[in-house]
């Protein structure tokens, strides 16, 4: 059965789409590889010319969806914009959707609650040496190459197309968009518009989805997992006491990972 396709329109720097990590987690458990995301960088700023008003935002995405944030960075040491981390992003997407989509996680965990600043090209490349399987060498070749920046155009153009003015992130199944913030019922009826086939599996337990995923917060395993979300704490603190995971704290709430 081919693939459909999902063109996702986002940003690493974009709270909301840091809010719908859970959706897309969701998405990957019920669907599997019949459905192949795309994500799209829309570049939200060239400049953050005041980056202490970004607080107020990334905290009311952080309220509405459980996932992390330490709003430090912003205080502290902002990005001076996020076209940087999509430029990089693209060059990832260089070398497979697999391993761009986990360095586009390694930079967003990193920008939302792990208090690094990402907007210059040694921090950029040391993400990359923290993906396994991903060449960080060729990655530095390939962010500072011409062709790099045209791909990075041709997604700026194809977001304000598909966006307009507002404010990303967009999920396009077929050709059937939705837009910001929303229940994953909505991707989900989107996906099976555009003719996508759940896979009919059932939800993996929380041990089997932190090894498919690596990191995930306690609003991703109740998403994925398919966990009511006291219940999605209670379990996962009672793997902790087992030793089986461990919660590394990130200021609201944490992110959890295997034991090794």
């Amino acid at each position: 059965m081919p693939a459909i396709d999902a063109s996702y329109y986002t940003d690493p720097s974009c709270p909301w789409s840091w809010a719908l990590e859970p959706n897309l987690r969701r998405l990957q458990v019920e669907f599997g590889d019949r459905i192949a995301i795309r994500p799209v960088m829309g570049g939200r700023a060239a400049r953050f010319d005041d980056p202490q008003a970004q607080v107020a935002e990334w905290l009311d995405a952080c309220d509405r969806s459980g996932m992390p944030f330490d709003p430090r960075l912003w205080l502290e040491a902002p990005p001076s914009g996020s076209h940087p981390a999509c430029l990089a992003t693209i060059a990832a997407g260089e070398q497979g959707a697999a391993l761009q989509a986990a360095y586009l996680r390694r930079l967003r965990e990193g920008l939302m609650c792990g208090r690094r600043t990402l907007d210059g090209l040694e921090a950029l490349v040391a993400e990359a040496h923290a993906v396994p399987g991903l060449d960080a060498v060729r990655l530095r070749r390939d962010l500072g190459s011409s062709a790099t920046v045209e791909r990075f155009g041709e997604q700026l153009d194809a977001t304000r197309a598909i966006c307009g003015r507002e404010a990303l992130p967009t999920i396009v199944f077929g050709e059937r968009a939705v837009r910001g913030f929303v229940p994953y019922d909505e991707w989900r009826a989107a996906a099976l518009a555009a003719g996508a086939e759940p896979l009919g599996e059932p939800a993996p337990g929380i041990e089997q989805a932190l090894r498919r995923f690596g990191t995930l917060a306690t609003a991703e395993v109740a998403a994925a997992c398919a966990l009511p979300g006291p219940r999605a704490r209670a379990e996962l603190w009672r793997l902790a006491l087992e030793w089986k995971v461990v919660a590394e704290r990130r200021f609201t709430s944490a992110l959890w990972r295997l034991a090794e």
